[in-house]
Parts: structure tokens; C-alpha cells; sequence
């Protein structure tokens, strides 16, 4: 799975990382920021000093309230540097105004709460964050300069620690940068109240299918079961009843023989098809009975460590054991394992698996080893996921959730 983000780039790849995009990207969104957090300075110090100054005269509101709407564009220009180091697009969570002209747009604007979040994070850019951007860049490649221009043969002791932290350079600017993002993601994301009418209509489009694809696997499964399973008990009575027609000894026994062989076989496999599509055990007894049943009729073992506080949402619950499901069959498909792991834990309103398996690696979303099915699962129930999967394994799926017990 190609890495969406820088930290996901680290920690799936820590060596061949360092050949990548990634510490460039990095080292460019540390660079810029800085570049930002310096100009945030200057233009709040300059509005802040403006407004208190005429506020003698009763006009200084106008600075201050113009120091308020600089943090929309301090805003708008992190979102678009965080896309160097995190793929996934943050969507603008400012709201359309109905009504033209610049007064009814600097009041929509100031009566969103976004827009003081925005403030928020730009402050703590201009007093905090940008000074941050250049320490950590001092250090990673100022100090190793001043080491190697001072390095005589008495101070070589200091080289080697200045070639030891140019070296570690990549991973100290991508840690600090993820770290960073992360903190920016936190203040600038939008809301759920906050998504844009289109957002939330994708939202409430997507759960309206998922409840479609619901209902329809019930009804496939309840028309299987009383319409075509039934018709093979039928059928299997009627060779039952042929047979006690038929004399002994005559040559249409062998290929009675056969038929009822494959009618067994195909009643077999369609009993697996429904357990499949709607299993009685996830219903009954949830989601770490369900994964249990199926790894105990996988065909290489699978240990099973899942722990709940309770059952999911029924959707959430669907969702997890089929994305589950369809994680061991790629195992048994393409990985050559001989053993399997599923692990699975909830901390604070996040559902986190791993699932592993001991074959040959190399899992590639490109050579069609079922992994975009997953992602496309994981879309549809808002979570991501990491894969490690290097040449000659072993393959670690790690996925997280967003979910709530009720």
C-alpha cells in the first residue's frame, strides 16, 4: 500500500525511505514554515500594535478584527503545505455566504467557530511553532556545519557526533513534521457540524448505500436459503426415491452414485455461501464469535486475539468481520503462510487490528493481491490502514477505525 503520509513512509519503509520523496518533503513543509510562522509575526505584531494604538480613537477595531480574518489565510496556506506530507486533502470547513458583498462575508466569518480555531492555531504557529521549525532544523543540519568548519584533530569526537546527526537527519525533520501535522490537523480539520452541504450529503449517501448492500445480502441470503437450498433437499429426496426404484445391479446406479455425490457437494457450498453472506453467529453472539468461527474453519491456523468492551454498531460490526474475511482469504490466496494472526484491541472511540501472517511479503496493491478491495472497505467505514509486507515477509495489515460502543 503506498504510504499516505510521511510518518506511514517511515514506518512502513525505514530504509529505502531515505531514497524516496518523503525527508524532501518533509525538509520543504519544516522550510516553509518557518518562512509562514515568521510572516504570521510580523503581520499580528504590526495589526495588534495598529489596533491597541488607535484604539485611543475609536477606530481600532478594524485592525483587530483584520488581525482575526489573517488567520483564515494562515489557515488556507497550512492546509495546502500539509498536503506535503499528507496526501489525503483537508477540506475547507468555512461555509458558503448567501449574501454578496465584504460586510456579510466578515460576518459570517467571524461568527464561525472555525474561524477562531484558525486564530488559535495561528497564534500558537507565531509564538511556538515556527521557532520549533527552525530548532529542529539547527540542529539537524546547522550544528553538523559548525562542527565539521571547527573540526581540527583534537575535536574530531565532535565530527563524528556532527556526521551521526546529519545522518539522522531525515528522520528527525519527518518526525517533527508529522508530529506537527498532526497538531495542525487537530486545530484546522473541519468538524462534522462544519462539513460543507455536498460533504454531508456524500456522507449520508454512502450510509444509505451501505444500508442498501445490507439489506440486499439479507434478502440474497433468506432467498438462498428458502428458495434454491430448499429445491436441493427436494431434489436429493427425488434420487433417493429413483434409487428405490431401481433394480440391483443395474448400470444407472454408479451415475445415481454421482449425482448425489454432486448434490452433496453443491449443497455444501451453498450452505458456506449463506453462512457467508449473512452469518447466524456475528447476529447472535458478535464480532469476536463471528472472527473465532470463521478462523476455525480457515484452512491454516489462525490465532484469534480480539478484545471488546461490547458489541459494535451493527454496521461497524458487518463491516469489520467482512474486511476481516477478506483479509484471511488473501492470506490463503496469495501469501503462502503457514500461520496467521489476528489482533485486535479498542482505545479511546478507535477500533485498531493487526493482522499478520508469516508468508512470502510483498503485497502490492498494483498486482492485484485484493488489498484496494480493502481500502475500499475501510473508505466506506471512514478508517485507514498501514501495510508492511516487505520481500519475504511477514505481512502486517495494521487498520484503524473510528466506531463507538453504545
Amino acid at each position: 500500500m503506498r504510504p499516505r503520509t510521511a510518518w506511514q513512509a517511515m514506518a512502513q519503509r525505514p530504509l529505502s525511505f531515505l531514497t524516496s520523496s518523503w525527508p524532501w518533503r518533509s525538509l520543504a513543509y519544516l522550510a516553509t514554515g518557518v518562512v509562514v510562522g515568521a510572516a504570521a509575526v510580523a503581520v499580528f505584531v504590526t495589526g495588534l500594535v495598529a489596533g491597541l494604538v488607535l484604539l485611543v480613537v475609536l477606530v481600532g477595531a478594524a485592525p483587530l478584527v483584520g488581525v482575526v480574518l489573517s488567520s483564515i489565510t494562515v489557515a488556507a496556506v497550512e492546509r495546502r503545505r500539509l498536503r506535503l506530507i499528507d496526501l489525503d486533502a483537508m477540506a475547507n470547513p468555512h461555509r458558503s455566504v448567501a449574501e454578496p458583498g465584504p460586510r456579510a462575508w466578515v460576518s459570517a466569518r467571524l461568527t464561525e467557530q472555525v474561524t477562531w480555531r484558525e486564530l488559535l492555531f495561528t497564534l500558537v504557529s507565531a509564538a511556538a511553532l515556527w521557532w520549533l521549525d527552525l530548532l529542529v532544523l539547527a540542529f539537524s543540519f546547522g550544528l553538523p556545519a559548525l562542527t565539521f568548519a571547527s573540526a581540527d584533530r583534537s575535536s574530531w569526537p565532535w565530527a563524528v557526533f556532527g556526521a551521526v546527526v546529519l545522518l539522522a537527519s531525515p528522520y528527525t525533520v519527518t518526525s517533527w513534521a508529522g508530529a506537527r501535522a498532526a497538531l495542525a490537523r487537530t486545530f484546522l480539520a473541519p468538524r462534522d457540524g462544519e462539513l460543507g452541504e455536498s460533504l454531508r450529503e456524500v456522507h449520508a449517501s454512502r450510509a444509505r448505500l451501505i444500508d442498501s448492500f445490507d439489506a440486499e445480502r439479507v434478502r440474497i441470503e433468506r432467498d438462498l436459503h428458502d428458495g434454491a437450498q430448499q429445491r436441493l433437499v427436494a431434489l436429493g429426496m427425488t434420487l433417493g426415491l429413483m434409487r428405490l426404484d431401481i433394480p440391483e445391479g443395474s448400470p444407472l446406479t454408479a451415475q445415481l452414485t454421482e449425482a448425489e455425490h454432486q448434490l452433496s457437494v453443491a449443497h455444501q457450498e451453498l450452505r458456506g455461501l449463506i453462512r457467508g453472506l449473512n452469518p447466524p453467529v456475528l447476529a447472535d453472539h458478535g464480532l469476536v464469535a463471528a472472527v473465532e468461527d470463521h478462523a476455525g474453519r480457515f484452512p491454516i491456523p489462525v490465532t484469534v486475539d480480539l478484545r471488546l468492551p461490547g458489541r459494535l454498531p451493527r454496521q461497524v460490526e458487518t463491516g469489520v468481520y467482512f474486511l476481516i474475511n477478506e483479509a484471511m482469504t488473501n492470506i490463503a490466496r496469495h501469501s503462502g503462510a503457514r500461520n496467521a494472526t489476528v489482533h485486535g484491541r479498542y482505545h479511546s472511540d478507535l477500533l485498531v487490528l493487526e493482522i499478520r501472517d508469516d508468508g512470502l511479503g510483498g503485497a502490492d496493491p498494483a498486482s492485484g493481491t485484493g488489498l484496494t478491495g480493502l481500502a475500499d472497505r475501510l473508505t466506506a467505514l471512514d478508517g485507514r490502514m498501514r501495510v508492511s509486507s516487505p520481500p519475504g515477509g511477514p505481512t502486517l495489515l495494521h487498520v484503524e477505525i473510528p466506531c463507538h460502543f453504545g
